[in-house]
Order: C-alpha cells, then structure tokens, then sequence
C-alpha cells in the first residue's frame, strides 16, 4: 500500500509559480514510478508530468513543457511539481499518483496505469 498526500495548491495570479509537494508512506517510495495529473470540471483527468523511481527520466504533457519541471527526493519521500508561467487554462485539481513500477511505462500518460492517487490540491490561476 502507497499513501500519497499532496500540498501547496492555492489561488495564484497567471504569470506566477507554485511547488506542489506529494508526500508518500506505505511500501518502498524510492522504487516506484510517480506522476501528476489534473482534472479541471467537466473534464477527464489529464496526465501532466511523471518521474521515473530513481528520478533520471521524466515526461511532461506538451502544455506544460517549458514551464513545468517535476522532481523527487527519495530520502524525504517526496515528489515536486514546479509550476512556472502559469496560466489560467492549468487550473484544475493536481492529483499525485503511483505505480509499482520501477520505470516509466507505455502507459505513463494513462490514469489507469497507477494504483495509487492522492485525495489532490486545488490550484486556481486568476486572469
């Protein structure tokens, strides 16, 4: 069992930055693949970012490339969404998510490629 508890969304302005942080207790942290998601309302959930186990390989949707990094630190447990030049259109709820999967799989952009989700942090980007 993975248990992932995610932080740091807010009401930003667009143009501005926010971290959002997800915890995680439960089995081996260190081993298994992560990843970031976001729904807005009425939408499906959309795959934003995910970081390999031992965090060398990452992927980001296109929307957010150039703007977005996504990193880990295994001995705190944790893994980082940075958020640059935000934008109205990337405000949604951000789930952080887990397999347990050592690598990025071919379903790394697939909500059903995870077993485990956080409850997810509400980040809102003002015009």
């Amino acid at each position: 069992q993975v248990h992932l508890v995610e932080s740091g969304g807010r009401l930003v302005q667009a143009g501005g930055s926010l971290r959002l942080t997800c915890v995680a207790s439960g089995r081996s942290f260190s081993d298994y693949t992560k990843a970031w998601f976001r729904q807005a309302p009425g939408n499906e959930r959309e795959f934003v970012a995910a970081i390999s186990g031992n965090g060398v390989t990452s992927k980001l949707v296109d929307s957010v490339k150039g703007r977005f990094t996504i990193s880990r630190d295994n001995a705190k447990n944790t893994v980082y969404l940075q958020m640059d030049s935000l934008k109205p259109e990337d405000t949604a709820v951000y789930y952080c998510a887990s397999t347990l999967k050592y690598s990025i799989g071919s379903n790394y952009y697939l909500p059903h490629g995870y077993e485990y989700w956080g409850q997810g942090t509400q980040v809102t980007v003002s015009s």
